[in-house]
């Protein structure tokens, strides 16, 4: 078939049926490059694997984007996984989406617990929690997938207890969690790879410095987000020195290793929401133009796989703790204060100070909301109190006066009927007592007199009395006996 073809063009020229060359050149070469930018942008597959069957494995962030993804990769492969969400346990849609991934894995040992990054006291319950337990229970990985950023334009945003919002969700959660659970990890056994991966972005190469004073009117979206992942990478490498630092009863290194990941630009749902800047025409922008979208960022699976990397690679537990991850390669930092112990030291005393702060206020006011809580209660126990004597009191009195009215109504009618039987009484007093008492007045029926005698037979029950039979030999003329 090539042969004849190649010669037909030799001879013939080119077929009238083909389309023209320049213009199958052209549509080739777009497609090729199309196919060349999606192959470069969608980043470089994990190839590396590992048994986490039986391993315990606290996600944030593992209902939506890449936290998402990396879930379900290690729940298919047998890792008992823990959701740390915003939303309770019981909550509707958290209940199908835990069922989802259970049916769609294969793997049952996959739970929620609620943990809202977005305040310090739930933090600290969740963890608290998690190691007042004696034996420690175990644990082998943390993935911090969870992040919040302010769409760009938008107002600085504050949480309840009066921190800015991206500072405490990207940052100070993730600081708080680690801090408490800082004896767990420590108390595993030497043999267990704990591993402690904390997603970034690149965006922390372009945040000023930790220790620059910045006034709130300068406040910027980016400027706070950028700021949070700087300081968690700060947080990172600091928190890795910490572990390292610890000497263990048997004396033997400390095996867990903070690993920081950088998955890239992805299509997660805070992308999206940056990118339309929270707006439905945004929004609207974004779908008409999603094919650049789709072209230039990654898929939230390709995403995860550095993720995976970090999670699943052997040699990471031979190299020192702190390495950052981009593209399943371990690669150096873009900034030299991120191994600054100056500035780590300051964030975290800064930080300690913050909390505490914080948690002093909160509790303060936990404490007077449940007294208030507690005088409600009282008040309306007092009032249910009152109400009820209330209604037993009005009860009484109707039930009074019901009966002195019925009393007047009969005193009314008493001398009418009065007259109208003493009228007959003398004409039927041997007909009413013949017919009122037709037996018990007869003299054949009529029983003697009951004699009580003395002994066990007089002792009345518990009931009354009963009669018995007279005893034997007893003349039966003097009746039955009590």
């Amino acid at each position: 078939m090539p042969i004849p073809f190649l010669a037909s063009l030799y001879f013939d020229g080119y077929p009238p049926w083909l389309p023209d060359p320049y213009l199958l050149l052209k549509y080739s070469t777009a497609a090729a490059t199309i196919t060349l930018t999606k192959w470069y942008t969608g980043g470089r597959t994990n190839t590396a694997e590992r048994n986490m069957h039986g391993r315990v494995v606290l996600v944030t962030g593992g209902t939506s984007g890449i936290g998402a993804v990396t879930a379900y990769e290690l729940a298919r492969r047998g890792a008992q996984v823990v959701l740390l969400t915003r939303l309770p346990p019981t909550d509707a849609f958290l209940v199908e989406y835990v069922d989802d991934l259970r049916a769609r894995t294969g793997n049952n040992m996959i739970y929620a617990e609620q943990v809202d990054l977005a305040d310090l006291y739930s933090v600290r319950q969740f963890a608290t929690r998690w190691i007042d337990n004696a034996p420690p229970r175990r644990l082998d990985m943390i993935v911090l997938c969870a992040a919040t950023m302010v769409p760009p334009g938008g107002k600085r945003v504050e949480t309840a207890e009066g921190v800015e919002v991206t500072w405490m969700v990207n940052y100070l959660a993730n600081f708080h969690l680690l801090g408490i659970l800082s004896p767990a990890i420590r108390a595993q056994p030497f043999d267990r790879d704990v591993r402690i991966v904390i997603p970034t972005c690149s965006s922390y190469i372009a945040s000023p410095k930790l220790d620059a004073e910045v006034e709130s009117k300068d406040w910027t979206p980016q400027w706070a987000y950028s700021r949070s992942k700087l300081a968690l990478m700060v947080f990172a490498r600091a928190y890795q020195k910490h572990l390292d630092s610890y000497k263990r009863p048997d004396q033997l290194p400390m095996t867990a290793r903070v690993v920081l990941v950088d998955p890239g630009l992805a299509r997660t749902p805070g992308m999206r929401r940056w990118l339309s800047r929270g707006s439905l025409l945004g929004l609207l922008l974004y779908l008409i133009f999603y094919v650049f979208a789709w072209l230039f960022l990654k898929s939230p699976e390709m995403a995860a796989q550095s993720l995976l990397y970090a999670v699943m690679e052997g040699s990471l537990v031979s190299v020192p703790g702190g390495r950052l991850i981009k593209e399943c390669m371990q690669m150096d930092c873009a900034r030299k204060d991120v191994d600054d112990e100056e500035v780590a030291k300051k964030l975290w005393e800064s930080s300690d100070k913050l909390i505490e702060r914080v948690e002093k206020q909160q509790a303060v006011k936990r404490a007077k909301a449940k007294k208030e809580q507690e005088k409600r209660e009282e008040e309306a126990k007092k009032a249910a109190q009152v109400e009820e004597i209330e209604s037993l009191v009005g009860a009484i009195t109707r039930s009074k006066a019901k009966s002195a009215k019925v009393t007047a109504k009969g005193s009314n009618e008493a001398p009418k009927k009065n007259g109208k039987k003493g009228k007959s009484a003398g004409n039927n007093a041997k007909y009413n007592a013949s017919h009122c008492h037709p037996v018990f007045f007869t003299n054949k029926l009529r029983r003697p007199p009951f004699t009580i005698l003395p002994g066990p037979e007089s002792s009345p029950v518990v009931h009354g009395y009963v009669y018995q039979e007279g005893l034997r030999g007893v003349d039966k003329s003097a009746g039955p006996r009590l």
